[in-house]
């Protein structure tokens, strides 16, 4: 699904804050405006249970691809096209490099979905998803720590690696870690975490970013989204002379 040949752009929908009545139509209809080219769905902490409602309306404006980012078990839904099977690679908590991943498993199969097996770093500082998985990121600094973890994802048959500041970073991933990871891994790279502008994301795509994840940002305005697509467009530009 994806791609390293191919610079793209992915929308997160956090549910627990954007779901139908609640700002979800005129996101997605920005995501459609856009071409972003995959949704993700899923948050730190979703203490409802609208995951099938937000994934359903999602299916019924756009034609993207749905791709589950979940928290915990309460975040799947039978009605999204994939999955990303994370396994958090960058901390020590066992619960969340192999302890969830058995309890998901069994409903992930049951349901069907497309499993893609996800090396999943965070990267920086404290952020929900380190608080909630009660793990160290790596900090921004240290690139060679990051790109060893990857290449032992990548090693272990993670079929994508996944860098994340975490929603609401002051900072994105450094491109300097970036270019670092892009060389010790074959696999497509995702990057997310505090991407406000077209000169952040054309940086991590310089980089060596295949995937940008924008989130946060999208709920306090949703036409950042232009912004960033505009930096997919001109890289991707490039990338074809």
């Amino acid at each position: 699904m994806f791609h390293r040949n191919k610079k793209s752009l992915a929308l997160l929908v956090d549910p627990e804050n954007t779901y139908p009545g609640k700002g979800l139509a005129k996101l997605i209809a920005v995501a459609n405006e856009v071409r972003a080219d995959y949704i993700f769905v899923g948050g730190s902490l979703v203490t409802h249970n609208k995951i099938d409602a937000v994934v359903q309306a999602i299916k019924s404006a756009s034609d993207k691809p749905v791709v589950l980012f979940p928290g915990g078990l309460n975040q799947i839904s039978a009605h999204a096209d994939a999955l990303l099977f994370l396994s958090l690679i960058s901390g020590r908590n066992p619960e969340f490099l192999i302890s969830k991943q058995v309890a998901a498993a069994p409903l992930v199969k049951k349901l069907g979905l497309a499993a893609i097996p996800t090396g999943y770093l965070l990267i920086g500082t404290t952020s929900s998803a380190s608080y909630m998985s009660n793990t160290l990121p790596i900090p921004y600094h240290k690139a060679d720590i990051a790109a060893a973890t990857a290449l032992a994802g990548e090693l272990m048959g993670q079929q994508v690696i996944y860098l994340d500041a975490g929603s609401g970073a002051a900072e994105p991933v450094r491109p300097a870690m970036i270019t670092r990871v892009r060389k010790s891994i074959t696999l497509p790279l995702i990057v997310g975490g505090g991407i406000c502008s077209f000169d952040e994301a054309y940086s991590s795509l310089e980089a060596g970013a295949d995937t940008l994840v924008i989130g946060n940002a999208t709920e306090k305005d949703p036409h950042i989204l232009k912004e960033i697509a505009g930096a997919i467009t001109a890289m991707n530009g490039l990338n074809v002379h």
